[in-house]
């Protein structure tokens, strides 16, 4: 047999996934990592912990097998922001000066200020950025540590994208892969291979010194994804790992792009397999939706477009929401039915799945032909960590219209799938900016812990009309972390066989209609509902 192994580094665990050429996953093993938060919008994170998670899921993936039969290694993460010393050693980020605390967590919302002031010089780059770059890229925060942390700025030798890290940890190779680089450091690519990094923006925003050295510090071998790194693992990785020295490492992706690259491929009956019709929505504590196409089309608020950034010859754009998974899991916890339920579950069932069951039966007593419609009087605006498109407002907050001084379980039940709609509504703004800007699209790909909702995967065909396919093999970010490590391998002609090859089947969930009129007013309250809010702030702002 042959395996590629995929590592995946997401917030809060780290995961691998032994696989198979034919993308069957055989294993997977999940090690928590440590997250610091040290300030409100501060959070942080440890290169060393990250790298010691690693070493522990891919040994236990690998345990039962020969390690000669593992042909290749991918890794995916968060697009974070790593800092290191001369010698390879961690840099603090942190305030609190601790070295252990030398990630940037990509959540992190510190560099507001920075961003704002980057976005006012107005530099042609940001039009890469759907005209606003994010707090969230690498740019900003790079500024606030010169701004904040002179001494972690002056002793940084190497600045990492945390995928980058990984591939550096493995091969020792300083190469940097140009997923990351074009969708979080404003590097620019050209599809003519004329791609550079942009001396004059670096020169505006006041990060010159970045320029020494060839821009070794931030990167001056930049590889697309899946290329060979290095001579493969090095011998120290090698053992770390577990692994045969020299075994093929791919260039690196960000976790969400894996996610897209690993669902594009797949396959389902009646729906075309063209990449380009076909939108993906990685879900987890975010949400990322990303979209390939032929021509460059830009797109207000959206990111890109980013050529060759996923799949090589194809302009990437990609939207997103900051909190979904996230702000599911903050809805639920905060509600005072929570700890009762909980005691009640049944071994195994997780609470959503419970307030599923319970939103059945409220719409039965009701006799229902929907459960839609029990949120007639309670509206969501769901972005409680900022707006990341197609507004591209952090600023933003989140908005409940409709509460009441219930405390129940059916309280909790309807704010739930209130909530769960608002983050739809989100994809429909997202997707109506995508369409109106020349994007064609006919299917979506949900993959994440979300896709194993059958209420969000139901509700999202919808509100939207479209068909949801979900791949029956469910961890998309893990085989499209094995794919670039089969890649790396040369185990097919080339990256769209692997894309095809081990991109598995997926189900569909198709559309129904009666409840479709109800979500479009659903939807006009929900945009209705942001007017509201800067209109507030309007008035909170008046000096008079």
């Amino acid at each position: 047999m042959k395996y590629f192994i995929g590592v995946d580094v997401g917030t809060g665990s780290v995961r691998a996934a032994l696989v198979t050429a034919e993308g069957k996953i055989i294993e997977i093993a999940v090690c928590p990592i440590k997250l610091f938060h040290s300030k409100n919008k501060f959070y942080e994170q440890s290169s060393d912990d990250i790298w010691a998670a690693v070493c522990d899921v891919v040994k236990k993936v690998v345990a039962n097998i020969s390690k000669e039969s593992v042909k290749g290694i991918g890794f995916d993460a968060t697009c974070s922001l790593v800092a290191l010393d001369r010698d390879g050693l961690p840099v603090t980020v942190s305030l609190t000066g601790n070295n252990n605390q030398n990630i940037i967590l990509w959540m992190d919302h510190r560099a507001e200020e920075q961003a704002r002031y980057i976005n006012k010089l107005d530099h042609k780059l940001l039009k890469y950025v759907g005209g606003k770059i994010s707090l969230e890229m690498e740019i900003p925060k790079l500024l606030w540590l010169k701004e904040n942390l002179k001494d972690s700025w002056n002793k940084t030798d190497l600045f990492f994208d945390l995928p980058d890290f990984l591939t550096w940890k493995a091969t020792n190779s300083e190469s940097r892969s140009l997923c990351s680089l074009v969708c979080k450091w404003n590097f620019n690519v050209k599809p003519n291979g004329n791609s550079r990094w942009s001396s004059d923006f670096f020169d505006e925003i006041g990060l010159s010194d970045l320029k020494a050295n060839n821009w070794r510090k931030i990167g001056c071998d930049v590889r697309p994804p899946g290329y060979p790194v290095g001579s493969g693992l090095s011998s120290k990785a090698a053992k770390e790992l577990n692994l045969v020295v020299g075994t093929p490492v791919g260039t690196s992706m960000i976790d969400a792009h894996a996610g897209g690259f690993g669902m594009l491929g797949c396959s389902a009956e009646n729906i075309s397999s063209d990449f380009t019709s076909r939108l993906g929505l990685i879900c987890g504590t975010s949400t990322c939706h990303m979209i390939v196409s032929k021509d460059e089309i830009f797109v207000n608020g959206i990111w890109g477009p980013y050529y060759g950034a996923m799949i090589p010859g194809l302009w990437l754009n990609e939207g997103g929401q900051s909190s979904t998974g996230k702000l599911l899991d903050h809805i639920i916890d905060s509600h005072p039915a929570t700890l009762e339920i909980k005691s009640k579950l049944q071994p195994h069932m997780h609470i959503q799945q419970y307030l599923s069951d319970l939103l059945k039966s409220m719409a039965s007593k009701r006799n229902l032909i929907n459960m839609a419609y029990l949120t007639e009087e309670i509206h969501v605006w769901p972005d409680f960590h900022g707006n990341r498109s197609p507004l591209a407002d952090p600023t933003l907050r989140g908005m409940i219209s409709g509460l009441t001084l219930s405390s129940d379980e059916e309280s909790l039940a309807t704010l739930y799938l209130a909530t769960m709609q608002s983050l739809t509504y989100g994809t429909k703004h997202i997707l109506e900016a995508l369409t109106s800007a020349g994007h064609k699209i006919e299917s979506l790909l949900v993959c994440g812990g979300l896709s194993q909702n059958l209420l969000f995967t139901q509700t999202q065909a919808d509100v939207l009309g479209l068909p949801i396919l979900c791949p029956i093999e469910r961890e998309s970010v893990l085989i499209g972390s094995a794919i670039l490590g089969s890649c790396a391998a040369k185990a097919f002609p080339s990256m769209y066989e692997a894309m095809k090859a081990m991109g598995g089947s997926a189900y569909v969930i198709n559309p129904t209609t009666e409840a479709y009129s109800y979500h479009c007013k659903k939807y006009r309250v929900f945009k209705k509902m942001i007017e509201d809010q800067r209109i507030y702030k309007n008035y909170m702002s008046d000096k008079s």
